[in-house]
Parts: structure tokens; C-alpha cells; sequence
């Protein structure tokens, strides 16, 4: 069988945990962030893991993720 391709925009917009979990970004923190509350910037930080119906379709794009 031939190797098969990662789709290329999955590379840098997810990540995989340990135990296979799904990692992302959170949407919305690109511009215009001095409008938006100050308790959406502060939950928006960092990384979230994602529903197990979306990561489901992201792993068949990283066929050699975990």
C-alpha cells in the first residue's frame, strides 16, 4: 500500500495528547480583540480539547498522528 498523505492545514492547527485526545486552538483571537469582554480573552487562553465527533474526523486527516 502507498503511504498516505496529512492533509497540510491539519499540521499546524492541531495537536495530539499522550492518551490520543485532540488538542486545538480556540477561534476568534486573530483581531479586533479590544471590543471583545475582557472574561472571553481570558477564557480563550491557551489550548482546549476538542469533541470526540470533530477529532474523529481530524484524525483521518493525520493518518500517522497518534
Amino acid at each position: 500500500m502507498p503511504k498516505l498523505k496529512t492533509k497540510s492545514s491539519t499540521k499546524g492547527r492541531f495537536r495530539f495528547t499522550a492518551k490520543g485526545k485532540v488538542l486545538k486552538n480556540f477561534a476568534g483571537k486573530r483581531h479586533m480583540m479590544r471590543r471583545r469582554p475582557k472574561s472571553m480573552i481570558r477564557k480563550t487562553r491557551g489550548t482546549e480539547v476538542m469533541s470526540a465527533v470533530d477529532a474523529k474526523k481530524v484524525r483521518s486527516y493525520m493518518p500517522y498522528g497518534r
